[in-house]
């Protein structure tokens, strides 16, 4: 198990304890030792001692799930995160295709609400082909860094890139804040404030946007330009707000851990045997729950597991470069634009810039609902949950940086490899199917 890092060590503990596994964790996972630690869990009176699982196990299962996750954990840097007002503003800006250069393309366009929050394709799809699967859009709060690569430090710097990225929506920030005025002005000036005057401005400018738009940002005064930022931070944050509310409901595994709890023997066969096997496996044998721990499953960090290049010519380089990009983001948690005090940027601040096992490597999705969104990997590389499985089992090289599962095995790896039987790696798909669950939007505080 690679170490954590050693300044990070504590405040990690401590949101495990809150239901929330920090992103700040290096390249490793939390060991099933610790996690049994922190769990905290106490078999209920009357539990069956010969259900099958040991103490330690079922510690292991209670802290899976779904019943220790709490609410989201505050947003600092978003003052309207938790607000009413923002959420039902975020709701109908997600769905609004005016902000897109082709009137057609919405946020709902790719996290579509009737398929997960996602799109089923291998690579997002906007005004144009993206290069990364879409990422569910579902507890997504609980995540430090956001994208596969976490380039983004918020949920509401995260919801400002697609806006203007040209695969995207392909939008511009003068564009955006005029449909804002024109729009939602009411609602906008009711969470933030009058808005600013945009008199003057030119119809489209952005700094990221055509050479055009960058010439006709760079025209505009310091003072525009700032005005125009924050409407667009505040566009952001709204979303951010709606996103928020956005959680998984109960799957038959967490009916099955509430049975295990309680010694409910008839509430036990909510999953089959098979499913049973597989979720054995994934606890033990398999080391699934090395990285996908927690109530959601993910240990929010970055891995390079060998997963093949979509394009071998244009090789994706994942979380190594993206972590200079989060630093430099003018829409960080330290930016002019966050409502938080820098001592409450605690990941940004103490983020490691500079771990070479970060080449190659991308986020550990949540495996909640994870039957129900195929293809898989950050590009769509695998098309089956079989064939995900099959992948940690044999086990590949990686094209760009080191994988940690050709590793194990090695003098310093800590880990052996993962060895299973064509059987065994069928009731861990039986399994992870078992963790599908209706998509909840939780009503805001």
């Amino acid at each position: 198990m690679n170490q954590l890092r050693e300044a990070e060590l504590p405040s990690t503990q401590r949101k495990i304890l809150r239901g929330r596994l920090a992103g700040t964790l290096a390249a490793g996972g939390i060991g099933l030792a610790l996690l049994v630690a922190l769990a905290g869990f106490v078999p209920a009176a009357g539990a069956a001692a010969d259900a099958g699982w040991s103490q330690e196990e079922r510690s292991i299962l209670s802290s899976m799930s779904l019943s220790k996750l709490p609410a989201p954990p505050a947003d600092p840097s978003n003052a309207v995160a938790d607000k009413p007002e923002a959420v039902l503003l975020g709701k109908r800006v997600f769905a609004d295709v005016r902000f897109s250069r082709n009137g057609a393309v919405s946020c709902a366009s790719c996290h579509a609400p009737d398929r997960q929050f996602q799109d089923d394709r291998p690579v997002g799809q906007g005004l144009g082909l993206g290069k990364r699967r879409t990422m569910p859009v579902a507890a997504s709060a609980f995540s430090p860094f956001l994208f596969w690569d976490g380039r983004k430090d918020s949920q509401w710097a995260q919801a400002l890139g697609p806006l203007e990225d040209g695969a995207e929506h392909g939008g511009n920030r003068v564009r955006y804040a005029q449909v804002v005025r024109t729009a939602y002005l009411h609602e906008y000036e009711s969470l933030f404030g009058v808005m600013p005057d945009l008199h003057g401005l030119p119809t489209d400018a952005s700094p990221l946007g055509t050479p055009d738009e960058q010439r006709a940002w760079s025209r505009m005064t310091a003072d525009q330009r700032d005005a125009v930022n924050r409407i667009f931070a505040n566009l952001g944050k709204a979303i951010a707000a709606y996103e928020r509310t956005v959680t998984y409901g109960e799957s038959r595994f967490d009916q099955y851990v509430g049975a295990v709890r309680n010694g409910d023997r008839a509430g036990e066969q909510v999953l089959s045997s098979q499913e049973v096997k597989g979720l054995h496996l994934f606890i033990g044998k398999g080391q699934c729950a090395t990285c996908h721990n927690g109530p959601l499953l993910t240990d929010q960090a970055f891995h390079n597991t060998g997963i093949a290049p979509r394009d071998m010519a244009h090789l994706d380089h994942g979380r190594a470069p993206a972590a200079a990009r989060v630093q430099a983001d003018e829409f960080n948690c330290l930016g002019r634009y966050s409502d938080a005090a820098p001592q409450a940027c605690q990941e940004l601040s103490f983020m490691a810039t500079d771990d070479p096992s970060m080449e190659g490597a991308f986020k550990t999705p949540s495996l909640r609902n994870v039957a129900l969104r195929p293809p898989y990997m950050h590009a769509g590389q695998i098309a089956t949950l079989d064939g995900v499985v099959a992948h940690y089992v044999r086990a590949p090289t990686a094209v760009a940086g080191q994988s940690e599962l050709s590793q194990r095995g090695t003098s310093h790896s800590g880990r052996m490899p993962i060895q299973m039987t064509d059987e065994e790696m069928q009731d861990v798909v039986a399994f992870l199917r078992a963790l599908s669950g209706p998509i909840v939007e939780r009503a805001s505080r």
